[in-house]
């Protein structure tokens, strides 16, 4: 599920991740892949003062074995669906 991205980082130093957040549930978790590439991650943290992106970071460096700091959300920090980068 994870492939493509981790085929970019090796490649390019760096990926791009479209997300779409579910925040509030019971645990995070993946989804679904969505169209257009869209992964689609619940996650158990209240969309408030940043905890739920906090969450999603921690998941996605967990999955991705790539540390924390090396995420930013680019685009959509404030709303459910978000790009983030990824640098290696």
């Amino acid at each position: 599920m994870w492939q493509d991205v981790l085929t970019q980082l090796k490649i390019k130093g760096e990926a791009y991740l479209a997300v779409k957040v579910i925040p509030g549930s019971a645990k995070t978790e993946f989804r679904e892949l969505m169209e257009n590439d869209v992964y689609k991650i619940a996650v158990a943290a209240a969309p408030e003062k940043g905890k739920a992106n906090a969450e999603l970071i921690k998941f996605l460096a967990k999955e991705l074995q790539v540390s924390k700091n090396r995420f930013k959300i680019i685009a959509g920090a404030g709303e459910k669906t978000k790009l983030i980068k990824i640098l290696k």
